[in-house]
C-alpha cells in the first residue's frame, strides 16, 4: 500500500531520507511533492507550505495536494499539525492524536463533488481518522521515545491571524483541545478520496488568554519532531495494516461523477 507523509510548520523535511522534487498536475492545478527514498522504501512527502514556508494556511491548494497524492497511487497518509493549546492535559511540546475536529474555516473549497461532471456525495465523518493507523501509532511511539495524548478534538480557524481570547473560551466551550489553521478540509478531502489517515498535532503555545502572553516553543521542538518523523516512518514501514475499519466506505453517492 503507497504512503504519505504530509507536514507543516517545524518540519521541512524527512531525516535520512533522499527527496525528488516532483510537480503533478491535477484538475486542481500543480501540487509539489517529493518522492523520499531510503534503502528500498518509497512514500510520498508533501509540505503543505513549501519546504521554505511560503504559503499560508489559507492559501494551500488542498484539493490539488489530496488530488496528486490520489494520482500517485496514496492509499495511506499520516499528517502533523503544529497547534496552540487549549486543553491543559495537551501543555506546549506535548503530542496528541487526533480523534474529531471542528470547522471554522471560510472560504476554502472543501469536496471535490460539486455536482455535475464531479457528481454529488455525502461522507461519513462518524471517525473522521482512521482508528487502525491511530493506534498503530499510539502502539509504536514509546519505541521511539514519544509519550502521546491518546486523543484530541482540533479546532480548525482560517489564519493566518491568531485567535482572541474570547474566540479560545468559545472553542473550549466546543470542547476543542487544540487549535489550528490547517486540519480542514485535508481530513475531508483524504476521506472523500476513501483514504486512511491519520493526525498527531504537536502544540508549540498556549492558545490566547490561556497565559499572559503567546510564546512559542517551536524552536525547542527538534528533537521531539525528529521523534515524530521517525514514528511516522515506523508506523508506514510495518507493512501493509490489517484493516477493519471503514475508511474506504465513507463516501455516499447521491449523483455518481460522469467521465
Amino acid at each position: 500500500m503507497k504512503s504519505a507523509i504530509i507536514t507543516g510548520t517545524g518540519i521541512y523535511e524527512i531525516p535520512g531520507f533522499d527527496l525528488e522534487k516532483k510537480t503533478i498536475d491535477t484538475p486542481y492545478g500543480p501540487a509539489l511533492v517529493n518522492i523520499a527514498r531510503k534503502d528500498d522504501f518509497e512514500l510520498i512527502y508533501l509540505a503543505r507550505h513549501g519546504l521554505d514556508h511560503s504559503t499560508p494556511p489559507h492559501n494551500i491548494n488542498y484539493r490539488a495536494n489530496l488530488k496528486a497524492l490520489q494520482m500517485l497511487g496514496v492509499q495511506q497518509v499520516l499528517a502533523t499539525y503544529a497547534v496552540g493549546s487549549i486543553s491543559r492535559e495537551i501543555p506546549p511540546m506535548a503530542m496528541a492524536v487526533l480523534t474529531d475536529f471542528l470547522d471554522f474555516t471560510h472560504g476554502r473549497p472543501l469536496t471535490f463533488f460539486e455536482g455535475g461532471k464531479t457528481g454529488l456525495a455525502h461522507i461519513d465523518l462518524n471517525e473522521p481518522y482512521c482508528p487502525v493507523l491511530r493506534d498503530k501509532m499510539l502502539a509504536l511511539a514509546p519505541k521511539v521515545g514519544l509519550d502521546l495524548h491518546p486523543e484530541a478534538v482540533y479546532a480548525a480557524t482560517n489564519g493566518p491571524r491568531l485567535e482572541t481570547p474570547a474566540e479560545i473560551r468559545m472553542y473550549a466551550r466546543l470542547g476543542a483541545d487544540v487549535i489550528g489553521m490547517t486540519g480542514v478540509p485535508e481530513v475531508v478531502l483524504a476521506r472523500e478520496l476513501n483514504m486512511h489517515f491519520a493526525g498527531v498535532a504537536y502544540s508549540i503555545n498556549w492558545a490566547a488568554g490561556l497565559e499572559k502572553e503567546i510564546s512559542f516553543v517551536g524552536d525547542k521542538m527538534g528533537h521531539l519532531t525528529d521523534k515524530l518523523a521517525a514514528l511516522l516512518i515506523r508506523t508506514l514501514q510495518g507493512g501493509d495494516a490489517a484493516y477493519d475499519c471503514r475508511c474506504e466506505q465513507t463516501v455516499q453517492f447521491m449523483y455518481p461523477p460522469r467521465k
